[in-house]
């Protein structure tokens, strides 16, 4: 039998020790936050019924879901002509289930499955990983972690604002302190599209606005004249691709340019409610930039648009994003449940962080101290004190094999463990151990008690 060279499918990624620390350390801090303002954790299933997944994500996000096979002889409920008939035909009587796409639809069939067990207003968080059959390019995998937030059962703008601090809070944590919050309403973008004489053409307007930061604005005007758009139309608009000051100043001129748009001027009413309230809970709102070219995931948000970016980063694209929805269960019968949510993007975060050195200097995923035991009897005693050290809260362990000092400080130093505690006989007797700091050579002579007190600090 011939060798197979091992590999893994295209698209996924192994995450090795110190790769794994990073995330963590990442996923650990928006945990902390996220648990600070009331979230609770939720889990749902890698697979969900492609009945529940199927017609929530477009045509396109339908192709992009991937199908599992039924159990046992998936081919036994076919016939040929579903063959001829093609693949709409086909899947229903071959694959019942599918890897979930995103988070949010399966905590949707949460909620309505569980809504007589909930307590609403409902927070929940949720870290999980989801698969999409894209094709793997720098940046996009198929299998990767999503990190979201929602609060569902209100429509509270103070969640809006909490949202606002989340995001400051974490990553003020993580050190990624130059950010731009940017934040828009739906019912802005509404009552421009109303303002402008463009009904029907709302899709067609607020996809080129979105492109205003990657092609420019000779290129947007020159775009919406191609979707039909007429000159006065266009003309406008002109107002909001020139938009500056400060937020205040620019949510005065879109009030100006909305004035006779009520679906308008209550997004503006919105904006300016949840800046009040954040800085109500002690916040400058410094990082809020008001952004009216801002677009994101229009067919599914309502109200408030948030989208993070590091400013001095190498990476262009949204470390973070979410918004208000109005209708996020009503696919599966209960109308009328509004929320807001955010999600973090916790590789492109990874890659910021790696970008401006951010991650702490020490190996996040190494052991904090190495017993290392001369002989077998010494050994005996070297457990008895892992085992103390490790009761104290202290990462430790034990070179396992009796092999040269040499070869087991060199093991220390590979794996970046900062202490050794060579144990010998005159140690056992003297009850005193040599604790060797291997990044500056010092080494102390110091009792059980002490070196736990040293290791903590």
């Amino acid at each position: 039998m011939s060798k197979q060279k091992p590999s893994i499918p295209k698209g996924t990624r192994d995450f090795g020790p110190a790769e794994m620390a990073k995330r963590n350390y990442i996923l650990n801090h928006i945990r902390e936050v996220y648990r600070r303002y009331g979230y609770q954790q939720l889990e749902t299933p890698s697979m969900e019924n492609l009945s529940v997944l199927t017609g929530k994500y477009g045509d396109e996000g339908d192709q992009l879901l991937f199908k599992i096979l039924n159990s046992g002889d998936f081919l036994s409920k076919t016939r040929t002509t579903d063959y001829d008939k093609g693949a709409a035909n086909l899947l229903p009587k071959i694959a019942e289930k599918g890897l979930r796409y995103d988070l949010t639809v399966p905590f949707a069939r949460y909620v309505v499955m569980n809504q007589n067990e909930i307590t609403f207003p409902f927070r929940r968080f949720q870290i999980q990983p989801v698969w999409r059959a894209d094709r793997p390019q720098k940046g996009r995998y198929r299998e990767f972690y999503q990190c979201d937030a929602d609060v569902v059962g209100t429509d509270s703008l103070t969640c809006e604002a909490e949202i606002v601090l989340m995001i400051e809070e974490v990553f003020q944590a993580l050190g990624v302190v130059d950010i731009s919050i940017k934040i828009n309403n739906r019912k802005i973008l509404s009552g421009l599209v109303e303002t402008v004489g463009a009904e029907g053409k709302e899709s067609d307007l607020l996809v080129a606005i979105d492109k205003l930061d990657k092609i420019g604005q000779e290129k947007v005007l020159a775009e919406l004249e191609e979707r039909g758009f007429s000159k006065e139309a266009i003309e406008s608009l002109l107002p909001v691709f020139t938009l500056s000051g400060s937020n205040r100043e620019k949510l005065q001129t879109v009030k100006n340019l909305l004035s006779q748009s009520e679906e308008g001027l209550q997004g503006v009413a919105e904006i300016e409610e949840v800046i009040q309230r954040v800085q109500l809970m002690g916040s400058e709102a410094a990082t809020l930039d008001f952004d009216i070219t801002l677009a994101r995931g229009l067919s599914y948000y309502t109200g408030a648009i948030f989208e993070v970016k590091a400013n001095n980063a190498v990476i262009s694209s949204s470390i973070s994003g979410g918004g208000r929805y109005d209708n996020l269960t009503g696919v599966f019968g209960m109308p009328g449940m509004s929320g807001v949510g955010i999600s973090f993007g916790v590789d492109r975060i990874y890659d910021v962080m790696e970008g401006l050195d951010l991650f702490p200097k020490e190996n996040l995923a190494a052991t904090q101290v190495l017993f290392i035991a001369f002989d077998d009897e010494t050994e005996k005693h070297a457990l008895s004190l892992l085992s103390q050290v490790r009761s104290a809260g202290i990462s430790a362990e034990i070179y396992p094999d009796r092999v040269k000092l040499k070869k087991q400080f060199a093991y220390a130093d590979k794996k970046g463990i900062p202490y050794t505690i060579v144990i010998g006989s005159d140690e056992v007797q003297k009850q005193a151990y040599g604790l060797k700091n291997l990044k500056t050579g010092e080494q102390e002579e110091l009792d059980i008690t002490q070196i736990i007190e040293r290791l903590k600090q």
